[in-house]
């Protein structure tokens, strides 16, 4: 589906902003939850999962398989922080943005796009252990020194940030005063790629994605969907794009 996008240099940003937009709505409508709790327990693996939801997963499955990291998602108890379908088309569109600003051909098959900048990248969303949302400890992005969520190392072995933010309930009483209750709303979990730690305290070293949807078991882990209009593939769609160009771009085969 969204591998297929990107066919030639003429497509325009409004084409790829409105599809993004039809996307996004649709799947509001039938998955995300505002919540960001879904609490389902599924008879399958985590690939399993993956492969029922094609609409949202079908690319990721398919970086998956170019990675290499099948086994690793499927077959040790694994944290799976999986970014849908669009977050890799914005990455990718990023770098098909660069090669033509170069007038170089752009990528218009995931496979063209070397196995170990996918495995890199990607290996950032997958955490050893099984994780649900009450695993892990509160964040608030404003008030870091109190609530700085936890590090952990994941398979890319790299750091990574995670956390709950507790949102807070405003309402307004009989007298039309607005009243703020500190963390008393809905609890969503963040994942954040951390590219300084020589000041942890701080935010801007921080690139946060949330959680749209969190805690679905599955026979070999536990699986959280990213917030795809938040997030760029690799957290940084920059580095992906430079990376990706530095190792070069295959030509365009007939596999896909």
């Amino acid at each position: 589906m969204i591998e297929k996008i990107m066919k030639t240099n003429k497509i325009s940003w409004i084409i790829v902003l409105l599809l993004m937009i039809i996307f996004s709505s649709a799947c509001k409508k039938e998955y995300y939850l505002d919540s960001g709790t879904h609490e389902a327990q599924f008879d399958g693996t985590t690939m399993d999962y993956l492969k029922s939801r094609p609409e949202l997963f079908d690319s990721l499955i398919r970086v998956i398989k170019l990675a290499e990291l099948e086994n690793v998602i499927d077959n040790q108890s694994m944290t799976f922080f999986a970014p849908a379908n669009a977050t890799i088309n914005k990455s990718v569109f990023l770098l098909n943005r660069q090669l033509y600003l170069l007038g170089q051909d752009t990528v218009k098959q995931l496979d063209q796009i070397d196995p170990s900048v996918w495995k890199k990248y990607l290996s950032r969303y997958i955490l050893p252990g099984k994780y649900l949302l009450k695993d892990f400890p509160q964040l608030d992005t404003t008030n870091l020194d109190v609530y700085p969520g936890q590090g952990y190392i994941t398979f890319a072995e790299e750091p990574m940030n995670i956390g709950v933010l507790y949102n807070d309930v405003v309402s307004k009483n009989s007298a039309g005063v607005e009243q703020t209750i500190k963390y008393a709303g809905y609890r969503q979990l963040y994942i954040s790629y951390v590219y300084n730690f020589s000041n942890e305290s701080s935010a801007n070293q921080f690139i946060n994605a949330p959680v749209a949807t969190s805690d679905i078991q599955t026979n070999s882990g536990v699986l959280h969907v990213l917030n795809f209009s938040k997030h760029n593939f690799g957290f940084n769609a920059y580095d992906f794009s430079s990376t990706a160009y530095s190792i070069g771009i295959k030509p365009q085969s007939n596999n896909e």
